[in-house]
């Protein structure tokens, strides 16, 4: 059989519009499209096949920490079409590989389907705004988006502190100095212990993942710089709790008070299959308006639920509110609907009662008259 080429794999990536190549010992290629995954009509990986492969785009450091550690990562530039970022680890000692396509066209606010009102939060000259969600559901996306239109517009200087560096940005309006740990910098922490000396104004931290990036990225907000980071959170409120739940108790109260005054909006996502085909985003998004930045300080966080469903006028809605109109205008299934939302039982029921013929109309005001599911039952009995 003849050797099989990374470089025709990935323009079966580029030319199908997959977002991932898998490779492992066992199977043929596979590569997931429209959120699905599709075996290639190729031969069955052998072990030597993925190591040659492998060794076909690793660069050495890479292939020694690969060896010391069992894993590694990077990203690399495919011709003029995209990089791709790379996770190689060992398996049943064999070596596996998944490379993600990160496209070099930078998507607009409008093209992603972000709320209107992120535009204005770009502006601002301090604070901290987290993107999360599970991986893979376009939090790198989002946040180049969000770099670039501050690149566009603006004079700043923006720092991006990434591991591994995905989308690249050039200088347009504003300055940019992209970091990848790893290889310009030791860790997210020593970057962040370093960059408030380079005259930044908006800083993007690829993730907070520990304590001391978090005390770091918390920091930077405080003292007048506007803050981008992800977290793997589902939901606003989720997203609040973790951060707080992560400093010793002793603390908590400290950090409610920083978050209440440092927050200036969460967004959380969700990537489902677009019906017939393609992808769409599903968004829950909070600004932190004063009666928020209440709750938070107040440790009421179980109340940001309903602050976001009446803060409407300010572009804020819940993950499930926006399924539900995605589901309504036949651009998601049911099942993908109630898999991703955040209240299952709820959804199925409400597309249950969709489905046995009760208006939308009775369906969405009973939605906005009656907070709580026992408000809407009375709605629907009466």
């Amino acid at each position: 059989m003849a050797m099989l080429h990374i470089d025709r794999l990935l323009e079966t990536v580029i030319k199908q519009g997959a977002s991932d190549l898998h490779i492992s010992v066992g199977q043929p290629p596979v590569i997931r499209l429209h959120g699905h995954l599709r075996r290639l009509e190729t031969k069955t990986l052998g072990p030597d096949d993925t190591t040659s492969l492998m060794k076909s785009i690793t660069p050495d450091r890479n292939q020694q920490e690969l060896q010391e550690e069992g894993g590694t990562d990077f990203g690399f530039a495919f011709g003029d079409h995209g990089r791709f970022r790379v996770s190689i680890f060992k398996q049943k000692g064999n070596i596996s590989m998944v490379l993600r396509l990160i496209p070099f066209k930078l998507l607009s606010f409008d093209e992603i389907g972000l709320p209107k009102i992120c535009a204005a939060l770009c502006r601002r000259p301090r604070g901290l705004f987290l993107v999360t969600g599970p991986t893979g559901s376009g939090k790198t996306t989002t946040l180049a988006s969000m770099i670039n239109y501050i690149n566009m517009n603006f004079d700043r200087h923006i720092v991006t502190v990434e591991d591994p560096i995905e989308y690249y940005h050039n200088h347009k309006e504003s300055v940019i100095n992209q970091r990848e740990v790893g290889s310009d910098v030791p860790s997210f922490a020593e970057a962040l212990r370093r960059v408030l000396r380079m005259d930044p104004d908006v800083i993007l931290v690829g993730e907070l993942r520990d304590l001391e990036t978090m005390e770091s990225a918390i920091r930077a907000a405080e003292t007048g710089h506007l803050v981008f980071s992800t977290v793997h959170t589902t939901g606003c409120q989720g997203t609040v709790n973790r951060i707080i739940d992560a400093f010793p108790v002793d603390q908590q109260e400290q950090i409610r008070v920083q978050l209440s005054t440092n927050l200036i909006a969460v967004l959380s996502q969700a990537l489902l299959p677009r019906q017939p085909k393609g992808m769409v985003a599903a968004y829950e998004f909070m600004v932190t308006t004063p009666a928020i930045s209440n709750l938070i300080r107040e440790n009421k966080t179980y109340r940001i639920d309903s602050s976001i469903q009446t803060g409407k006028k300010y572009g804020m809605q819940l993950l499930d509110e926006h399924l539900w109109s995605l589901y309504l205008k036949g651009d998601i299934n049911a099942e993908d609907c109630i898999d991703r939302s955040r209240h299952p039982g709820q959804m199925q029921d409400k597309i249950d009662r969709h489905r046995r013929g009760l208006s939308v109309t009775e369906i969405g005001q009973q939605g906005e008259e009656g907070e709580s599911e026992g408000a809407d039952d009375v709605q629907l009995r009466s």
